[in-house]
């Protein structure tokens, strides 16, 4: 039999990182065996459902290279791929469980059932259905539901005794029937609930192992019972250890405490390939302790078995410094130019110079982690006019004899090379006799409009002579405009107003008005 898996998640918001951890997953076993990996959309609460989520969601897994080979969009003998296109699939699975006395019409109110809720919290009763609905012939059943009465549909479980199932991961699991009492599988409106649709569709599309996270353990008994109702065969159930956030108690992954959406990190900057290799590692490991490691070999190499149960922990720190090992080292530097060309025409920059957006990227990438901050770095070797802040214009009017030496120096220069430029500043800084950060700051201030930039003897030799003499000129030129907050005694008083405010925060007071500030 091939394997089969899927990912179903609910188009509620932004895509979760716990989804792509837990398709790349089911996507890696199925591409492991050969099998089919088929992503369906849980859409049936309804109050919650967004339509951009959906597209979020299908785009997250293109976006990852977790191509499905049956899904909304793409289509397959399984369809449609959407529950709530598949009513009737559950409502015709639930009139079976009816007639074969599985399941049973309920139709208490929710008045009714607040009342039960209030009565058993009075006795100190575990909170629960009490069964009630059980009691009503099935012939009044048929007759009030065709009558209209409102009523859900309610699966019959065993009053005594425990359900167990067979977890890959995890062995036998036992859990009491008490905690599983008459489970709703149909509402009202006539859509199922989560219990019922994962069953009815987990087995309509042949899924041979649910691989899901491992929050659903409780809830796996009921599909047990449902599966067994039915009369259809038992998948493998893998339920995967959660994503945990990394602070002292390893609680659970969530928005509250750190950023979860996919569409973010897209946004940082963050490679998908850094991404799934990280995800990847999330409880998992390759067999020779490889951390780096391509979708195919880890596809190559996955055997659920290796999961370990112990609670994966999501540090952005280790993700940050996975990205950054490849953008240094596992993308070829063609590669990456090309990753970054989309993040600079956003920034309305268009390259026409190949080799100087490689040699640019080739001194840039070892001190970068994602592609926003070697975008941030790159811009600044595209822009044709630089913009300088206060700190920028002190530092280059600190420097401007040296900005101005350096400018005739250059143009006397004949060769743009490492060794002419590199003998070039080094001579001139000995012959000044002043560190060499004296004339190293602002001329790669000059340069770049920013102090944090590679070593300037790079940047000189990139740039090339024409783009140095125009970046110095315009440096000079800011320096001529003047500063705008050269005044001394104003310096002072916003020195003082800013130790006061540093002061109040110390000892936890708020800041002051503007009003206070005088």
């Amino acid at each position: 039999m091939p394997v089969v898996t899927r990912i179903a998640p609910s188009p509620t918001g932004d895509p979760h990182v716990g989804t792509a951890y837990v398709g790349l997953f089911n996507y890696a076993l199925a591409r492991r065996h050969g099998g089919r990996f088929v992503l369906r959309l849980e859409d049936t609460d309804r109050q919650r459902y967004q339509a951009e989520a959906e597209e979020r969601i299908l785009a997250m897994f293109d976006w990852l290279g977790l191509r499905p080979d049956e899904g909304p969009g793409i289509g397959g003998e399984h369809g449609p791929y959407r529950q709530s296109e598949r009513l009737a699939h559950y409502q015709a699975a639930a009139q079976r469980l009816i007639d074969d006395g599985h399941a049973y019409r309920a139709f208490e109110t929710p008045e009714e059932l607040e009342a039960m809720r209030l009565e058993q919290r009075r006795l100190g009763h575990d909170p629960g259905y009490d069964g009630r609905g059980r009691l009503v012939a099935p012939e009044e059943q048929a007759r009030r539901a065709a009558d209209g009465e409102p009523h859900v549909v309610r699966l019959r479980t065993p009053d005594a005794g425990d359900t167990g199932f067979t977890d890959l991961l995890r062995g036998e699991v036992r859990i009491p029937n008490a905690e599983i009492r008459d489970t709703v599988l149909l509402k009202s409106d006539g859509f199922p609930t989560y219990h019922l649709a994962v069953v009815v569709d987990d087995h309509s599309m042949g899924v041979t192992h649910v691989m899901r996270a491992e929050e659903w353990v409780t809830s796996t008994p009921i599909h047990v019972l449902l599966y067994r109702a039915l009369g259809w065969a038992l998948p493998t159930f893998v339920h995967l250890p959660l994503l945990r956030n990394p602070d002292a108690n390893k609680t659970k992954i969530s928005k509250r405490k750190m950023d979860t959406s996919v569409e973010s990190y897209r946004q940082q900057g963050i490679l998908p390939e850094a991404l799934l290799n990280f995800l990847g590692t999330m409880g998992w490991s390759m067999p020779d302790g490889r951390e780096v490691f391509s979708l195919d070999e880890l596809v190559a190499a996955f055997d659920p078995a290796r999961i370990s149960l112990g609670g994966p922990v999501f540090d952005l720190k280790r993700l940050r410094s996975l990205n950054a090992r490849y953008l240094r080292d596992v993308l070829s530097i063609e590669a990456l130019g090309e990753r970054v060309r989309p993040w600079l025409l956003e920034r309305g920059i268009t390259v026409d110079d190949e080799d100087y957006l490689l040699d640019a990227l080739d001194v840039l990438r070892p001190r970068a982690e994602t592609l926003l901050e070697l975008t941030d770095q790159l811009v600044p070797f595209f822009e044709s006019r630089l913009r300088y802040d206060v700190d920028a214009r002190r530092r280059l009017a600190a420097g401007q004899s040296y900005l101005e030496d350096l400018e005739r120096a250059f143009a006397a220069l004949e060769w743009f090379d490492d060794d002419d430029v590199d003998e070039l500043l080094r001579g001139y800084v000995q012959r000044q006799a002043v560190p060499m950060g004296k004339v190293m700051m602002p001329l790669r201030v000059a340069l770049t409009g920013t102090t944090q930039a590679p070593g300037v003897v790079d940047l000189v030799v990139i740039m090339g002579k024409e783009r140095t003499m125009e970046r110095i000129g315009q440096a000079l030129q800011a320096i001529s405009e003047g500063l705008p907050d050269d005044d001394p005694e104003r310096l002072k008083a916003e020195a003082e107003a800013a130790a006061k405010e540093a002061e109040r925060a110390k000892r936890g007071r708020r800041p002051l008005t503007a009003a206070e500030r005088g």
